[in-house]
């Protein structure tokens, strides 16, 4: 059952990783992103003209409007009632025809909106990348937990089979020895004792040799184990050191935007725009020594800064 469990989680992780490569495949070589940028301005620019469209349908009701007004103020003028419903049916038509046509337009519009809607949503987003990512690295803790418990009960099955084996030998052994010296004469169990001597010899020999064996390969794990907390080790240190970088990049960043918005301030008085000008050079000068190589937690005044002290001759 549980060799069951675990092949089905590695062939969901397998499926999970050839999607995701799939994904990045199709993102790295199709440039996708430049087409969906292009996407976008696309979709933009039908938004615009579509704006353009209803200002056009407005002017023309207006104009519409306009001319129902002028034909209404003949009519009431007393011109030819006969020519007016002529004149009234081919503006008629002719508002018909561009109305059909606007509305050919439209859809085709839309079904080019609409095609770079579903184009633009086939391309995964971060979020779903992301939520591939963790899903990924669970099934990943799972598979790796299944199999340290699969390769504990496989140790165990073997020890067990071993201790049996043993048991069987040694009762077989016994039993033959008991045969033998029930049936054999003095001068016999003498040289029964002294090959049984010398069994024990071979055996506690080949035992000796066995357990060597096993103590090497267990100290050969025992290495392999170790080296690999130390890069993990290391791994962490390393990112330990970046996050504190990183929080000392903020805590300085965050004092000079406090100190930008001080200084637009109108209500600053003279005598305190020296020190900002100070705090201000003090900032720049934690923000250029910033670097892989000379980090802001080990600089005497990052060490102050980032306890929200300053040095005192900025006080």
């Amino acid at each position: 059952m549980a060799e069951n469990n675990l092949n089905e989680l590695i062939e969901k992780k397998f499926k999970f990783t050839n999607e995701l490569q799939s994904l990045r495949e199709k993102i790295e070589k199709e440039g996708v992103e430049a087409a969906v940028e292009k996407l976008v301005s696309l979709k933009q620019s039908l938004k615009e003209q579509e704006r353009q469209e209803l200002e056009i349908q407005f002017l023309s009701n207006s104009g519409l409007e306009a001319e129902v007004c002028r034909l209404e103020d003949q009519i009431a003028n007393g011109v030819d009632s006969e020519d007016v419903p002529d004149e009234l049916n081919c503006l008629l038509s002719e508002a018909l025809v561009k109305i059909d046509l606007a509305k050919m337009e439209l859809a085709a519009r839309l079904r080019a909106l609409l095609a770079v809607q579903r184009r633009i949503d086939e391309v995964p987003s971060q979020s779903e990348l992301v939520q591939y990512e963790c899903r990924l690295s669970e099934l990943n803790a799972q598979i790796q937990g299944k199999l340290q418990q699969t390769r504990k009960y496989y140790a165990t099955y073997n020890a067990l089979l071993e201790i049996k084996e043993l048991i069987l030998k040694e009762t077989s052994l016994l039993n033959s020895i008991s045969s033998q010296a029930s049936s054999s004469t003095t001068d016999g169990r003498m040289k029964l004792v002294n090959s049984m001597e010398g069994i024990i010899k071979g055996s506690q020999q080949v035992a000796a040799k066995s357990i060597l064996q096993k103590l090497r390969k267990v100290q050969l794990g025992l290495q392999e184990e170790q080296k690999v907390c130390d890069s993990l080790k290391e791994k962490y240190v390393a990112a330990n050191a970046k996050q504190r970088h990183c929080y000392s990049l903020l805590k300085a960043f965050q004092y000079l935007e406090k100190y930008n918005f001080r200084a637009l301030s109108p209500s600053l008085a003279a005598t305190t725009q020296m020190k900002n000008v100070q705090r201000m050079r003090y900032s720049e000068d934690i923000l250029f020594r910033t670097s892989p190589k000379n980090e802001v937690f080990n600089h005497p005044h990052a060490i102050a800064y980032q306890s929200n002290a300053l040095p005192a001759e900025l006080i």
